[in-house]
């Protein structure tokens, strides 16, 4: 490796089965990148971050650590179809001709998206305006979104995976695992031999992963995450390869448990706020994120806090109405 190519520490896993740290421009700095490279069966690649200059880099070096190359890798499977995760899928696909593989839930729904950009996104940011996000942070979510887009080459072809199916990586058999909340067909892997869970983001070690309702997603993507976490809960793995903060956590019962115990702490905040003074989910959201946030941030925001005032409607404990004057929904307890 040469002074200008990026440091390609692999991180060994289990077996072949080996972790890279990609850089993304987020926050969270990085996203787990799995690399595969087995005496017998497919060279697999398990996500394949954003697509830009660096994350190209460090995985073209991390593939040299392993003696390979883009054309080498025969099977990407991606977690889900946040850009993160899955932005360099239909790179990976042209170069080598990779299976492109995903949970047949995430298919239908998230990894449309990419492909439906266009026709969608006056649907997203109606569907925020109709919560109270204001006209004035339209253009600039609108634009947001655009440089989310600009760095997702999504794939031409998508090989749908199914719950309970199995799947052979390092030598061992996975079995296939729905996990949603973070978003509707989140995959899991699941070894029981080793007791060793590939998690993308259903669970992370220092961050809440975000859990919101947006445009196209399902109604209730926090119900659907407090089941996920009860079955990782049951799971109880000895360790867990995470999307970020990672590579590897333990503990992954207790931080199922303290997750739980942190969103119904935020239901109660919604529904108390919600009882002293009716409001529309951004306005909520200002409440519950009291900082100062990007635009990004700000999407996000809202779209967690519009999760729990559903999750709350929906089992009867907040009702909305259909403010005319204002056209935006408000949340009454």
């Amino acid at each position: 490796m040469t002074a200008s190519e990026p440091n390609a520490a692999l991180t060994p896993i289990v077996g072949t089965l080996h972790a890279l740290q990609v850089p993304i421009p987020y926050p969270m700095k990085t996203v787990t990148v799995l690399l595969d490279r087995p005496e017998d069966g497919p060279v697999t690649m398990i996500d394949t971050a954003l697509d830009t200059p660096e994350a190209q880099a460090a995985i073209t070096a991390g593939l040299k650590a392993l003696g390979l190359g883009w054309g080498d890798v025969e099977r990407a499977i991606i977690t889900h179809h946040h850009p993160d995760h899955y932005g360099l899928a239909g790179v990976v696909e042209e170069r080598g001709g990779a299976d492109v593989q995903m949970l047949d839930v995430e298919i239908g729904r998230g990894e449309r998206y990419w492909h439906l950009w266009e026709e969608w996104l006056p649907g997203h940011l109606k569907h925020m305006r109709d919560h109270g996000l204001p006209a004035e942070s339209l253009e600039g979510m609108g634009a947001d979104n655009r440089r989310g887009r600009d760095r997702v080459q999504p794939a031409q072809h998508v090989t749908p995976l199914r719950e309970g199916q199995t799947a052979t990586l390092a030598g061992r058999d996975w079995e296939v695992l729905w996990l949603p909340g973070h978003a509707d067909g989140h995959l899991g892997l699941w070894n029981a031999e080793d007791s060793l869970l590939i998690a993308g983001d259903a669970i992370l070690p220092r961050i809440s992963p975000n859990i919101g309702l947006y445009a196209y997603t399902r109604p209730d993507p926090l119900g659907d995450y407090l089941q996920t976490l009860g079955k990782l809960e049951a799971l109880n793995p000895a360790q867990a390869v995470v999307g970020h903060h990672g590579p590897v956590m333990s503990g992954v019962q207790a931080r199922a448990r303290e997750l739980r115990g942190h969103h119904h702490e935020r239901l109660d905040f919604i529904k108390a706020e919600a009882g002293r003074e009716p409001r529309s989910a951004y306005d909520l959201s200002l409440a519950m994120f009291n900082r100062d946030l990007n635009v990004s941030g700000r999407r996000f925001a809202l779209a967690e806090t519009l999760a729990h005032a559903e999750h709350l409607r929906l089992l009867g404990q907040l009702y909305r109405t259909w403010q005319e004057e204002e056209g935006r929904w408000i949340y009454h307890a």
